[in-house]
């Protein structure tokens, strides 16, 4: 009779070892086997990260095995099982691969097909194509689409972390626990004796160092110490946390009369202010987003206040940034004068810092969070309705939308929701953030996630002209290693165009995105289908780079970037206590103090920065596949040539480093999630 040794791989995160009975049929063209129970006697089966093999004799010829069945029934209490795959050895001595990668929960059936990708039209054997179309029509009732307010991209249908599937929740939810992790981080930080301090100034910019000094780093420390300076406040603008919104100046907005003789104190090449736009040497930075947001009202004692800057930055012959020219609010007149390098110097600084907090509200909100986190969960809940695990793109796509929407649902569980986490030191608090992300959906559009599109729209693609700016420099780099390794798996399982245009259910998926994550916007840029290798190869650098939190949060909160720039409050205050200034000669520097965050919301925000800015334990970085889902030999080796050039990318970029005093690492490859989990 013939017999099969069956290889069974239970994963090893905590609790994925199981004591229910297990049971194995297969399922091949000739014929379907009994059911077998998998248990060897005085033998304690399944453990956590065990790999555990059986023999099974079926009692006649089976054919070329096209399923395995495996079978969970309570032996006690319902205990959950971590299957990450099995491995059949036939009696003709072939090996046959069967990824799982899913928790088993309850008593339950799961059809398992082998590990070879496969298209739609590939499967021509009724049994493969029901499989195929029952595996999406169950997807589709667990993963659906809901609005968690208008205007936002769809997110997933779940009030809360323990609602969502049991595949894509945390191992740990405590580790993702934001009031316990801000807690701890305070705690941690020895400033949990200034967090109740609400409505309490501090005295003064050294008095911030009590909350800062455990915590000091190389690049926070040069902010600290720094942070007054032009050049410092020009370089954050190119590699700081949020270095998406500098543009070249093409033409001097009419809400910005600023003139030659305002700022010729400031320019280096003995022209007029119009012809140092002409040739390219003015830049902006336009905070209008932030034009009528409501400020937060969430604390009755707190006046809390936003501002919607303009800021004129001005290439030197050093080709550094540096600022020229500030006005705080959008509509000139008289209360809102344009404030300069040449004013009073506490009148100079708290523009900046007001220009420094718009900053960090846009980062947090829109750079952030809507385009780093919300747009990921749309890529990752389309990717799990419209591509059955069999699906190529489902394999490539799978560890790069791992724990996305749970961490979304956790945050607005507790972060972003009424009364939560968010509220307690921010300006935006209390609606604003909503607000933003309505007003932002607008200008996202495909293009703007195109990185090299991106940095062109803005006119900041000349490495001559702006020769430091490292964040464009790397994200170029990354982008291209991801768009070499997409093109390659695309051209292993479409072998043309027409190949491309004729698989529904990758149409589907394009298609979801468009519906759902962009709502259907013609002005969003998305498209609704996709036509060409070259085009999928573009919109799956654009998932990969975006989800890879590389597009926007690497770049800023992951790996210290959050920590680096804003753990110094000054330098990024998340609330301002008293409106921006309306006249000049005016501001002292106990005026700057009462405006900036008091001792209780820095030390949220710090928590915040903290905790924001930590890796997962079991942090994947870009080009990590551990979980196996591609069995076949060119895209391993397509996989391995990846990794490669990100080793190669890491090598350069560590190179550079070595001579700056300020290194910028956020872009390098051994320091990018390979999905948006924090």
């Amino acid at each position: 009779m013939p017999s099969y040794t069956v290889t069974v791989a239970t994963g090893s995160q905590w609790f994925a070892g199981t004591d229910d009975y297990i049971y194995l049929s297969l399922v091949g063209s000739a014929g379907c086997s009994e059911k077998h129970l998998l248990d060897k006697p005085f033998y304690n089966d399944f453990e956590r990260g065990a790999v555990d093999s059986y023999d099974v004799t079926v009692d006649e010829e089976l054919g070329e095995i096209q399923l395995v069945r495996i079978e969970k029934r309570k032996y006690w209490l319902n205990d959950d099982w971590y299957l990450k795959y099995i491995t059949l050895k036939t009696p003709h001595g072939d090996y046959i691969e069967f990824p799982c990668y899913r928790w088993i929960t309850g008593d339950v059936e799961v059809v398992l097909r082998d590990g070879r990708a496969k298209l739609a039209r590939d499967d021509q054997i009724h049994i493969l194509k029901q499989h195929r179309r029952k595996e999406l029509e169950t997807r589709q009732k667990q993963y659906r689409w809901m609005e968690w307010n208008p205007g936002f991209p769809l997110s997933i249908d779940a009030k809360c972390h323990k609602d969502l599937p049991r595949d894509i929740q945390f191992d740990s939810e405590k580790g993702v626990d934001f009031v316990l992790n801000y807690s701890k981080a305070m705690e941690n930080l020895f400033i949990n004796r200034f967090m109740h301090m609400f409505q309490s100034s501090w005295n003064d910019f050294a008095d911030f160092e009590k909350i800062f000094v455990k915590i000091s780093n190389t690049i926070s420390e040069r902010v600290m110490n720094h942070w007054q300076e032009d050049l410092m406040f020009g370089y954050q603008f190119l590699n700081g946390c949020n270095p998406v919104l500098i543009r070249r100046c093409t033409e001097l907005p009419e809400k910005l009369p600023v003139t030659t003789e305002m700022v010729e104190c400031s320019l280096e090449r003995q022209l007029s202010l119009e012809q140092e736009v002409q040739q390219g040497n003015i830049f902006i930075v336009d905070f209008e987003l932030l034009d009528g947001i409501d400020a937060n009202k969430t604390d009755p004692c707190t006046l809390q206040f936003l501002a919607a800057p303009i800021c004129l930055l001005y290439k030197n012959l050093a080709n550094k940034i540096v600022p020229i020219a500030i006005q705080l609010n959008q509509i000139p007149g008289d209360e809102n004068p344009i404030f300069l390098p040449s004013d009073a110097k506490y009148d100079w600084l708290l523009a900046k810092i007001w220009v420094r907090s718009s900053d960090f509200h846009v980062h947090q909100t829109i750079t952030h969070l809507l385009r780093t986190h919300l747009v990921s969960e749309v890529f990752g809940i389309a990717m799990y309705r419209q591509l059955p695990a069999v699906h190529p793109i489902f394999k490539l796509l799978v560890a790069h939308v791992r724990f996305t929407i749970a961490i979304n649902t956790k945050a607005r569980e507790q972060l972003i929701c009424e009364c939560g986490l968010f509220d307690k030191a921010n300006a935006t608090g209390g609606g604003g953030h909503v607000q933003m992300v309505q007003r932002a959906m607008k200008d996202l559009t495909y293009a703007s996630l195109c990185f090299p599109e991106a940095i062109k729209a803005r006119g900041m693609e000349s490495k001559e002209d702006i020769p430091y700016y490292f964040y464009r420099d790397d994200g170029l780099l990354v982008w291209e290693a991801i768009r070499t390794f997409t093109a390659e798996v695309v051209d292993i399982y479409y072998e043309s165009d027409q190949v491309v245009e004729e698989d529904p259910e990758l149409q589907d998926f394009v298609n979801d995105i468009y519906v759902y994550g962009m709502r259907g916007r013609k002005s969003s840029g998305f498209p609704k289908s996709v036509k060409s290798r070259e085009q999928l190869s573009e919109y799956l650098t654009v998932v990969i780079f975006t989800a890879s939190d590389g597009a926007q949060g690497a770049a800023g909160q992951q790996g210290f970037g959050g920590y680096d720039w804003c753990s110094w409050i000054p330098n990024a205050p998340p609330t301002m206590r008293a409106p921006p200034p309306t006249a000049k000669g005016v501001v002292t520097i106990e005026q700057i103090v009462d405006t900036l965050p008091d001792r209780g919301r820095s030390c949220w925000h710090l928590g915040a920065v903290w905790a924001l800015s930590q890796f997962q334990e079991n942090e994947l970085f870009l080009g990590m596949y551990p979980e196996e889902h591609f069995i076949e030999k060119p895209v391993k080796e397509a996989m391995a040539r990846f990794r490669k050039n990100l080793e190669a990318i890491v090598s350069v970029i560590a190179e550079r480093n070595k001579k700056k005093q300020l290194p910028y690492y956020y872009l390098s490859p051994d320091r990018i999630p390979n999905s948006v989990a924090i």
